[in-house]
């Protein structure tokens, strides 16, 4: 049996989300679906640990709204959203925090005045602040043991630099010192509807956009502070954390680069896939199938508001370190100084364009992509025209931009594990 050739879409039509804006400012995106009978809502809120004053406040503050609200206790919230077999999220990153809702369209009613509850809300009981502090601190101790949070935690701050939103942690002592009265205070001022949008998926008629219009427009205005500044980053090209009898390195490589603005993201993209991005990839049969070093290589594009980078990441034994780490570089130069072959590049060009395709298969996840692309102040538009930009990469434009942006000299290197 012969394999059908495995072509590109020449490009891919993707719903625009209907807009409507509300008195206090807060758009509300719309993505209709009748497929389904679910739908999902996502209140977005610029609300991420990079605007935070005191260390922890911000997912704090989000991963406890449904801990307790004015009419419900967290285990009533909890009982009621099983009940009702809808589901409660809560994502928090550097730039914002996803507060979504998902539930079926006949439940639509019940879940609503919980959401409402949910995020206008919030209590913040004593009792649950000193009981998630307490755990959470002790996760992070746990956590801070092992290389790879190790190596993380120190690839942010030799990009960004110590004292950087991007690059700051704290100690994990500073939940002891985490009060209600300090996520009362984030809450207020960063749940506001300045910082807010909204983004509705699924089958989702007139009557279900009032009710979350009436939950949306009850979101203060004017309570926000100043967007903090973003200092200059403060890049240091080597970091060693020495963890003495670990048994294993987790290497990080990489640099700053740009926001997914910039017209070299994607191309940059295709550079990381190419290197890390699937399992076939370059490092993948270097590190893993050739020399046995790990079990597994990435390599990644990360995108935040203000800025973004190119990272590679591997766990590998103690003794092989510095072996794979300079295959690492080698990966990297061979693609600077050797054009892809087209097959190659044809694999890499499949392998986005199929991982775009699985993203946008149903309602939700082309309201994840809305979102991202709201987040970049773009629209769905982009979705085609970056499959176009794919399709057309070249391995010369691919051997350009890694030449351009990869140049030994220029890249911060972090090891963490026993490094004697």
């Amino acid at each position: 049996m012969k394999q059908p050739p495995i072509t590109l879409p020449a490009s891919v039509e993707v719903a625009e989300a209907d807009v409507r804006t509300l008195r206090n400012g807060v758009k509300i995106h719309t993505l209709a679906s009748d497929d389904f009978e679910v739908l999902r809502v996502t209140f977005v809120f610029a609300a991420g640990s990079s605007v935070q004053q005191v260390p922890f406040s911000a997912s704090a503050a989000a991963n406890l709204l449904s801990e307790g609200t004015r009419k419900y206790t967290a285990h009533e919230i909890a009982e009621r959203l099983d009940y009702y077999g809808s589901y409660f999220d809560i994502n928090i990153d550097r730039d914002v925090v996803y507060v979504s809702f998902c539930m079926l369209s006949k439940f639509f009613g019940p879940t609503c005045a919980l959401a409402e509850e949910i995020l206008l809300h919030p209590v913040y009981p004593d009792e649950e602040v000193a009981a998630y502090c307490a755990k959470r601190r002790q996760q992070l101790s746990i956590e801070r043991t092992k290389v790879d949070t190790q190596a993380r935690e120190a690839f942010a701050q030799a990009l960004f630099g110590p004292q950087h939103p991007y690059g700051i942690t704290s100690d994990e002592t500073a939940y002891d010192r985490l009060t209600r009265d300090d996520l009362a205070t984030f809450y207020k001022q960063h749940y506001t509807a300045e910082n807010c949008f909204v983004v509705c998926s699924g089958r989702v008629g007139e009557a279900e956009l009032s009710a979350i219009a009436a939950i949306a427009e009850q979101l203060p205005t004017g309570n926000g502070t100043a967007r903090p500044s973003f200092p200059a980053p403060e890049t240091r090209r080597e970091t060693i954390v020495q963890h003495a009898g670990a048994v294993q390195s987790s290497i990080r490589v990489g640099r700053l680069l740009f926001p997914r603005q910039h017209p070299d993201f994607l191309g940059m993209q295709v550079v990381a896939t190419a290197l890390g991005g699937y399992f076939g990839a370059r490092l993948m049969q270097n590190l893993r199938e050739e020399h046995g070093y790990t079990y597994g290589a990435m390599a990644a594009m990360v995108n935040f508001q203000h800025a973004g980078y190119f990272a590679i990441a591997a766990q590998v034994g103690t003794d092989v370190t510095r072996a794979a780490l300079d295959e690492i570089y080698a990966e990297i130069e061979k693609l600077r100084n050797e054009p892809m072959p087209e097959t190659e590049l044809d694999m890499v060009k499949n392998m986005m364009a199929g991982e775009m395709m699985r993203i946008l298969d149903g309602p939700f996840g082309i309201a994840d992509v809305t979102i991202e692309n709201i987040l970049c102040d773009t629209d769905n538009r982009v979705i085609s025209e970056n499959i176009r930009h794919i399709r057309e990469t070249t391995p010369a434009e691919v051997q350009r931009l890694a030449q351009r942006y990869l140049a030994r000299e220029d890249l911060v290197t972090v090891i963490a594990g026993d490094c004697r």
